[in-house]
């Protein structure tokens, strides 16, 4: 019987059961793909995490994701909340102002920063890849349907669209708080129209309208695929957001780097908040990054055979 430790921590928040909860396992190695399945399971959080050693011996560690369902090639609250509990654990060392981590990752290596104040962890980033546009879907009656609200509520002014930054998302642009908060995701017209297209399997609708005045969007995520029913906050799908507003003029910037804080959550009693960073010059996007702050909620062990 062997006894695996993790932590258990809420990312994208600094209050207990907000953000989105996830179970990082201090040590991975050894375990195979189904036994961590196994796990994440288990436990049934939208993501668990793996520390595990790295591949290449100039990188802190290598990190495998799962939902309860499947293995993730990038994520990012497992990314931001793993590097968090390694400071906070002192697993890794970490000092006051700004410690650069990199993280193997199932899509490559991911560039990961710390910053601490007074031994005080304040915020984590990631630099994810560069955005990748893809599918516009012309279908928008489909679209309502998918998500119980009339075709009105739809913000025409802008697309619906397949954005990836190395997991893709289908961005759905709605009108106003009040229809985001009305959906009611329909499972059925999901696996008939969107369950067998990767590119569009993960649904993220998003208004300009905020609950809070320092937000620059209200956001709720989909991902049926992945086991989740509703997702509290995500990080993967923050840095194609970002890219979303800023390639599509949903949010005015003439800056070469544009700052925007994604709200999300709410409707489930999990405020969480991500902020995101674009920098883009001359039309081209040349760094994307989100980042934001966690909170240790416990401990605990996993026996396994």
């Amino acid at each position: 019987m062997k006894t695996l430790k993790y932590t258990l921590v809420d990312v994208f928040t600094n209050q207990s059961f907000g953000g989105n909860p996830l179970a990082v396992f201090h040590d991975g190695s050894g375990l195979d793909s189904k036994t961590m399945q196994q796990i994440a399971n288990e436990l049934n959080l939208s993501e668990t995490a793996f520390i595990c050693p790295p591949k290449n011996q100039q990188n802190q560690i290598s990190l495998r994701i799962f939902t309860p369902q499947v293995e993730l090639p990038i994520a990012g609250h497992p990314t931001i909340g793993t590097a968090f509990v390694m400071a906070y654990l002192k697993m890794l060392p970490s000092q006051d102002g700004l410690t650069e981590w990199t993280i193997e990752e199932g899509q490559g290596d991911i560039a990961v920063s710390v910053r601490k104040e007074a031994e005080k962890i304040v915020k984590v980033e990631m630099i994810q890849p560069l955005p990748v546009f893809g599918e516009i879907l012309t279908r928008q009656a489909l679209v309502a349907d998918l998500l119980s609200l009339p075709k009105s509520e739809l913000d025409t002014r802008f697309p619906i669209q397949t954005v990836s930054s190395g997991l893709p998302f289908l961005f759905v642009p709605l009108r106003s708080l009040a229809s985001i908060r009305e959906i009611n995701f329909r499972t059925d017209v999901w696996e008939r129209h969107f369950s067998n297209d990767p590119a569009r399997q993960h649904i993220f609708t998003f208004t300009t309208e905020t609950e809070h005045d320092d937000s620059t969007v209200h956001c709720r995520m989909f991902a049926p695929a992945m086991g989740i029913s509703e997702d509290p906050a995500t990080g993967a799908a923050c840095g194609p957001l970002g890219a979303f507003l800023v390639e599509h003029n949903v949010i005015e910037s003439s800056e070469e780097i544009c700052s925007i804080r994604s709200e999300q959550g709410i409707e489930m009693g999990r405020p969480s908040f991500i902020d995101i960073t674009v920098t883009r010059k001359k039309q081209q996007f040349e760094e994307v990054k989100i980042g934001g702050t966690a909170i240790v909620v416990g401990q605990g062990e996993l026996y396994v055979p």
